[in-house]
């Protein structure tokens, strides 16, 4: 039997999303639209609302939908938004940005994922994305600066650069420390190179390439 790829996503929104306090109907409303099975590997198609991490490639992967949700939600984004997304994976997230901000900028630093990533937004008939191919943790800089950053994969440390990224107000969400108990922080500038941090929830995510914890060695 086909699956009814409509009443899955709706069930996702409703039985994952929702209860875990996802409540911005804004979020659940994006969630509900953007076709998550267009955004996987044809082979996990059928696991696209799953309550699981799906694999991408590269030792990353795609989020579980409940903590898509609960990001998309602590970032409180404006339709005005200019958004930064360090880590486009498989674009899923990137859509859901674009669904709610103005305009969004995503970079990776794998080049086959910035590809697939442009052409599944293509197909969704996304048009207030771009995208680059890069390091941002060491290397690459944005043009310009963002009304709010965000970044899909871990890092042990947050790279001070990133916060230069931030227009004044502006916010950075990222997941941060040592796994597999990291924390999602929401930094918010408030001038004079002063940032308030809060904490939104714990998770395990794979580290951003050049992210990781140092080796630790052990004589």
């Amino acid at each position: 039997m086909a699956m009814n790829f409509e009443q899955a996503r709706q069930n996702m929104v409703e039985n994952q999303v929702r209860p875990w306090e996802v409540l911005d109907a804004r979020v659940l409303d994006v969630l509900g639209r953007v076709r998550r099975e267009d955004f996987v590997a044809p082979e996990h198609r059928q696991l696209a609302f799953a309550d699981v991490c799906l694999p991408l490639g590269h030792g990353e992967v795609m989020m579980k939908p409940v903590l898509e949700g609960r990001l998309l939600q602590g970032l409180g984004l404006n339709p005005d938004a200019r958004v930064l997304e360090v880590g486009t994976g498989s674009g899923f997230f990137t859509a859901c940005l674009a669904g709610l901000a103005g305009q969004v900028v995503s970079v990776d630093i794998h080049a086959d994922f910035t590809h697939s990533a442009a052409q599944r937004l293509t197909a969704a008939g996304v048009g207030n994305v771009t995208l680059d191919t890069g390091d941002a943790v060491i290397g690459w800089s944005p043009a310009g600066q963002f009304d709010v950053v965000v970044l899909t994969g871990a890092v042990a440390h947050l790279p001070e650069r990133m916060l230069a990224w931030l227009k004044p107000g502006g916010r950075l969400l990222a997941i941060r420390g040592m796994s597999p108990a990291q924390q999602v922080v929401l930094m918010t500038q408030e001038g004079a190179g002063r940032y308030r941090e809060e904490v939104l929830l714990e998770t395990d995510l794979p580290y951003l390439v050049h992210a990781e914890p140092p080796r630790q060695f052990v004589f």
